[in-house]
């Protein structure tokens, strides 16, 4: 038994028209092969050059490890310099992940690369994210905490994608208070005697190349595995569903601070409760007694 998933359309290019009609307005993901091959990101950016113009600068590492009370929202794991880091991706498999880099930030002369497309939607010029990732390691199941409609442009190397929408939640695990379904499901594998309401989640799947775009539509369900080592970026614009956008405020002004200061208060106690309600509250919702 394998997850319900179909494959992601795909097509060539796409005009902004075409985009906003078959897939932004009806909120439907779409892999678009090859609509950056004028930039001179795509000839350049590979992790060679990503070593030589931001290899001295320290950057921030995640892994797969479950979500402890004492981490903060986003903290890090771990900090190395990104010419380690890169050798490190070369050399063997490593679980350690860039994750919401703001590279731009810290390295101007990227920005000259490329240039934010038109797809008829309002980009937040200020925030492209850079995320990299090493053979077989793997996001979380999780949905961003602003329900951004993402396009993700990815750079050397495959990275496996599977997606959900926000219907699909009842049957995913979702963690409550948090962005991620239960940290110990393998969506690579899935174990559905363990979790069988996944049988009933119905989603997306594709393979990312070199110089692909991925659409997101607002909040959809996201997980990522680098089938090779390599790395993506990320442009956003805000949701445009007043529901979707209500929600996004929730979770940066009441939700994450509300989870922190239980984390505070409750500790491990926290954490394992919101695990096990997980279960409690997907199996009431559909009437598993067992």
């Amino acid at each position: 038994m394998a997850l319900n998933l179909q494959d992601i359309p795909r097509v060539k290019t796409i005009t902004k028209e075409e985009f906003l009609k078959h897939y932004f307005k009806p909120q439907k993901p779409v892999v678009i092969e090859r609509f950056i091959e004028d930039w001179p990101a795509y000839s350049k950016w590979n992790l060679d050059y990503m070593k030589t113009v931001a290899g001295h600068i320290t950057i921030p590492l995640y892994d797969d490890r479950p979500v402890d009370y004492k981490d903060g929202f986003n903290e890090p794991h771990a900090t190395m310099k990104m010419s380690d880091y890169i050798d490190l991706l070369k050399r063997e498999p490593t679980r350690y992940r860039i994750f919401l880099w703001n590279a731009l930030k810290e390295i101007p002369e990227l920005q000259q690369d490329f240039t934010f497309p038109d797809f008829g939607l309002h980009l937040m010029k200020d925030i492209p994210m850079l995320f990299f990732g090493g053979y077989d390691s793997y996001t979380f199941m999780h949905y961003d905490i602003d329900l951004a409609n993402i396009f993700h442009f990815h750079f050397q190397g495959t990275k496996e994608i599977i997606l959900f929408d926000q219907k699909q939640s009842n049957y995913l695990y979702k963690i409550p208070h948090s962005l991620i379904t239960r940290e110990d499901i393998d969506f690579n594998n899935p174990d559905f005697i363990k979790w069988p309401l996944l049988t009933k989640a119905k989603g997306y799947k594709t393979q990312l190349n070199h110089g692909e775009i991925l659409y997101m539509p607002e909040g959809y369900w996201h997980y990522m595995r680098y089938i090779t080592p390599g790395f993506s970026m990320s442009l956003r614009a805000i949701p445009r569903n007043p529901v979707n956008l209500s929600k996004a405020v929730y979770n940066l002004l009441v939700m994450r601070n509300f989870d922190n200061m239980m984390r505070r208060l409750k500790g491990q106690k926290w954490i394992d409760w919101k695990n096990n309600q997980a279960i409690i509250r997907a199996h009431t919702k559909n009437r598993i007694t067992s």
